[in-house]
């Protein structure tokens, strides 16, 4: 005989968690920016493990109870710790990788100022070509053109300047400086 609380079976009681666990976990994919600003929490009081966990729980005692001989007791246990467990490696391997990701692939225009990049697309005297900045986190590929006006071929090393409305203004880049330049 199965489990019932306050007269439903429980089978019935993980269903109606994994419904509302997942209409909850939908909206918070939907609207989890608002959200994170009320629900500023970090860790295992995250909203979205929480309904990973829930959404775990339910699941795995409803396709238990519904498989198994097992006692509703264990199956509750069974189905916390397993619950637990998805949770840990959804954080793990998911969620704290997602995280940093997004952090280290933010930067500002103002920072690409002095960085050095690589020509993908030929910039011509009076026009537009393509750079490419390698970083730790990934590469970026921004509009650029010559702030001298001149030609620069592809392949070539470039120093960025300046920064306007999303272009580049770039000079060739020399690695060495020649002091006799300056006098």
């Amino acid at each position: 005989m199965h489990m019932m609380i306050f007269g439903i079976p429980i089978e019935t009681i993980y269903l109606y968690v994994l419904v509302i666990a997942g209409i909850l976990t939908l909206l918070y994919i939907l609207f989890g920016d608002i959200a994170e600003g009320v629900l500023d929490s970090t860790g295992f009081l995250s909203p979205i493990l929480i309904l990973a966990f829930l959404t775990f729980f339910s699941t795995s005692g409803y396709v238990l109870e519904k498989i198994t001989s097992i006692s509703s007791i264990w199956i509750i246990i069974i189905s916390a710790v397993a619950a637990l467990i998805l949770d840990i490696f959804l954080n793990i391997f998911v969620l704290i990788p997602m995280a940093s990701a997004e952090e280290s692939l933010s930067y500002t225009e103002d920072s690409l100022k002095g960085r050095v990049g690589r020509i993908i697309i030929p910039i011509p005297a009076d026009g537009f070509g393509e750079i490419v900045i390698e970083s730790k986190s990934g590469m970026i590929s921004k509009p650029a053109a010559s702030f001298d006006n001149e030609e620069i071929e592809e392949g070539k090393k470039v120093l960025v300047i300046e920064v306007n409305n999303g272009n580049l203004y770039v000079v060739p880049y020399e690695q060495a400086l020649d002091a006799n330049q300056f006098n």
